[in-house]
């Protein structure tokens, strides 16, 4: 559905966005990959790695609308990957992480209605879902403003979804390249903010390929949620350092014990597919039925039980230490 389209990644320097445009050009044939991001640095580099005549780099900030505007003109398809996400920054800067995380997924949905894209996919997180921190609280505002967008348009207008997924692992700031360097450089017992921590976890070619087929699946005013593994953070100690022993030092601000990605108060709206979540709006669309238990692929989904929660620490895979190497190789 990719070939001879436009496609816009905003954040698109970051980990997902390289690998979301070397996925691109290694099975489709698209007519133009717009790089939407900030910072020249990066996009310098990413620009000798992806050299392709169909690649674009425009310097830009979400939070300015009208450059959105100029960048998504001729634009097919749009994934909204621009944001900040580093919890403890997002807790001592918030009006920063709510002009970036808010006010830009806002200017997003404007400039995408505005030039006509057909859909768009924005990437949320788990910690979208009863968040206690302001990154998740902000997550869960640019969703509902992303879900609420297909009431905008009416019948012929843009699709906006969404996706929302776990830790990445290796992704740029995680905790694995984290855990990798302190261990080059000596430092064992690695830091551990809570050893009954539990995280979901997803290579970042999986959320990639999530993203990929959501495109294909969605109607719009969904959320999608990929079925992936949890993680203990100490089978996590285990894996890269060779013990279990760890430096306790304490929860850091805003920072859950697990990670929940469909709450049990939104059981009602879930529906259950073979390997996914779908979420549906809480809110009635006036242009459609809100049924989403087939999606635009003919796969059935089916409604999960009441109080029904997809959460990191009850989940039904958890990954042994030799899983944690082998998915790492992987990624």
């Amino acid at each position: 559905m990719f070939d001879g389209k436009t496609i816009l990644i905003t954040g698109g320097t970051g980990s997902f966005g390289k690998k979301y445009t070397e996925t691109l050009l290694s099975r489709y044939k698209p007519e133009k990959i717009i790089i939407f991001s900030r910072d020249e640095l990066k996009q310098y580099e990413m620009a000798q790695t992806f050299t392709q005549p169909e690649m674009r780099y425009f310097i830009g900030d979400v939070r300015d609308a009208e450059r959105l505007d100029q960048a998504m003109k001729g634009v097919d398809y749009v994934i909204h990957a621009a944001a900040l996400k580093h919890v403890p920054v997002a807790e001592y800067n918030p009006m920063e992480c709510i002009k970036t995380n808010i006010d830009g997924a806002q200017n997003v949905i404007t400039a995408a209605i505005n030039n006509d894209v057909t859909r768009v996919m924005a990437l949320s997180t788990d910690k979208a879902a009863n968040p206690i921190n302001l990154y998740g609280a902000s997550k869960l505002a640019s969703d509902k403003l992303f879900v609420a967008a297909n009431n905008m348009v009416g019948s012929d207008g843009p699709r906006f979804s969404v996706v929302r997924y776990g830790n990445v692992v290796g992704s740029r700031g995680s905790v694995v390249p984290f855990f990798k360097k302190l261990i080059d450089e000596g430092q064992v017992p690695l830091p551990v903010t809570d050893e009954r921590m539990t995280r979901f976890w997803i290579t970042l070619q999986e959320g990639v390929d999530f993203v990929l087929k959501n495109f294909e699946r969605m109607y719009g005013g969904e959320i999608f949620v990929p079925k992936i593994p949890s993680v203990q953070i100490m089978d996590l100690v285990e894996a890269y350092s060779g013990t279990r022993k760890a430096d306790i030092i304490g929860i850091r601000p805003g920072e859950k014990l697990h990670e929940i990605m469909c709450p049990a108060d939104d059981s009602h709206l879930t529906l259950e597919f073979e390997d996914h979540f779908v979420l549906g709006p809480t809110i009635r669309f006036t242009n459609t039925q809100n049924d989403f238990s087939v999606n635009a692929l003919g796969e059935q989904g089916k409604p999960v039980e009441a109080g029904f929660e997809y959460n990191s620490g009850t989940n039904d895979h958890f990954l042994t230490v030799e899983e944690i190497l082998t998915m790492d190789k992987r990624a």
